[in-house]
């Protein structure tokens, strides 16, 4: 959405803003699994979901160095990994979805998002960029997740960058390489900096300059005396934001807690075989003026890590943000008419009402869902919707306005949809361009029930 796209600037202006919060979290796992472990002081949450309070409207979970051992990479291709399924489980008692999970390896980013925002995500599109090995291995590099909320634009970059104190030139040359390859299929939105936000997090690998006159005892020392602020003053993520070399599109509330990396496993003790640095990070870009009379704008709010995990050789960090956005005027949402009831065996014809001005694809599709569903990913089963696109040429000039009016269309399930009975469903319309699963869900049906007809007696039953 340019400067001069006019009608987004009228509808913006219609519009009051809303205030969104997003939490966001980092942590390089160092391939521990998440046994035994309680992730509720990670995300901020009481023990118990009645007790917390103030919910965050997103949380987006970016992991590094989650084990990828080929067993557990076939075991994801049919089940979570276990690090999404142990944050799915927390908070599904609360109320949230997984709207998109990607991974490269053993980098891992899901965004989850509160219920109520569903219908007001589109447009989801991920990519991903491998650095590694001159950009052959997915071991460095970065994978993200781009969406609208709400009509503005916000991408996340979860990446893990080259190591080493000395690899400072290679750190900067993977940010370079993630910014030109990471392309998007949403026009005016391709690169990463197109959008309106912009959150870029990871183990960045950025160490404290001065290897040769600041020894790891000697940073040690420094925080073991609360010398933070002159410590952070030797880091490699602030120097080259500050010269421009990269990074400098993004801000960062400097950190104010001990350098996350390197702890001896299940300790709070430095591994003093490498020099303690803020390797993990959280960045975060606002283009403020990307709408006329409307002005973007983002705080963080929180930025704290979590030493009381010690499982990894990183500890965890997170930080929170809000942000204001301008709902979109020319959203439209596919409604369905009710369900009074479906029958398992039997084909099942459903109606549902394009409004005037929703613009179908050939990719969109129904998928019926239970209902409490926790992840988009959950369908039980699936029908395409029918569009008129490819037939257009075949039909005169009063039946193609008749397309672009509102108007109600069936579609009808096969009979050979199983559905467990004693639950109740709900019907899911996403909006597809079928390009790399640019995607957005805009209609959610009332749950229903389903029930198997009992069979009509045959002549033999009869005495």
């Amino acid at each position: 959405m340019s400067h001069t796209d006019n009608s987004w600037n009228v509808n913006l202006l219609r519009s009051l803003p809303l205030i969104l919060r997003i939490y966001v979290v980092t942590w390089n796992v160092s391939t521990k699994f998440p046994e035994n472990i309680s992730l509720n002081k990670l995300l901020g949450l009481e023990t118990r979901p009645e007790q917390d309070t103030h919910l965050p409207d997103f949380f987006v979970i970016g992991l590094q160095e989650v084990n990828a051992q080929p067993q557990n990479t076939l075991y994801n291709l049919f089940k979570d990994d276990l690090w999404t399924q142990k944050f799915k489980d927390l908070l599904k008692e609360r109320d949230y979805v997984v709207i998109k999970t990607e991974q490269m390896q053993g980098l891992l980013l899901s965004v989850f998002a509160r219920r109520k925002h569903l219908l007001h995500l589109r447009q989801v599109e991920t990519e991903y960029t491998r650095t590694g090995l001159g950009g052959i291995w997915g071991n460095k590099g970065a994978v993200s997740i781009r969406m609208n909320v709400y009509g503005s634009s916000i991408c996340l970059v979860n990446a893990h960058l080259a190591a080493h104190d000395h690899m400072l030139e290679e750190r900067i040359n993977d940010y370079e390489r993630i910014v030109q390859e990471q392309k998007f299929h949403v026009k005016t939105r391709e690169a990463i900096f197109d959008h309106d936000y912009v959150f870029w997090f990871g183990d960045l690998n950025f160490r404290l300059t001065g290897e040769a006159t600041t020894s790891a005892d000697d940073i040690r020392t420094m925080v073991a005396r609360d010398e933070l602020k002159q410590l952070i003053e030797k880091d490699q993520l602030l120097l080259v934001r500050r010269e421009g070399r990269a990074f400098q599109k993004l801000q960062e509330r400097l950190p104010q807690f001990p350098p996350t990396f390197k702890f001896e496993h299940g300790t709070n003790d430095y591994d003093m075989k490498r020099r303690p640095a803020w390797t993990d990070r959280i960045l975060y870009a606002v283009n403020e003026t990307n709408y006329r009379n409307v002005r973007l704008t983002v705080e963080q709010t929180s930025y704290k890590s979590h030493p009381s995990y010690s499982i990894s050789d990183h500890k965890p960090v997170t930080s929170e943000f809000t942000l204001k956005v301008y709902e979109d005027a020319s959203e439209r949402t596919i409604s369905f008419k009710p369900i009074e009831l479906w029958h398992i065996g039997e084909p099942n014809t459903i109606e549902y009402v394009i409004p005037s001005g929703f613009d179908e694809s050939n990719a969109d599709w129904i998928g019926i869902y239970r209902e409490n569903f926790t992840s988009l990913n959950e369908y039980l089963a699936y029908e395409y919707t029918e569009t008129y696109k490819d037939k257009q040429h075949q039909l005169n000039e009063q039946q193609v306005q008749h397309l672009h009016n509102t108007r109600t269309v069936e579609l009808t399930f096969s009979e050979n949809v199983s559905l467990p009975l004693g639950e109740q469903y709900q019907l899911l319309y996403f909006q597809s361009t079928g390009t790399r699963g640019v995607t957005g869900l805009v209609g959610i049906s009332s749950p229903f029930p389903v029930e198997k007809r009992c069979p009509s007696p045959s002549f033999d039953d009869i005495d």
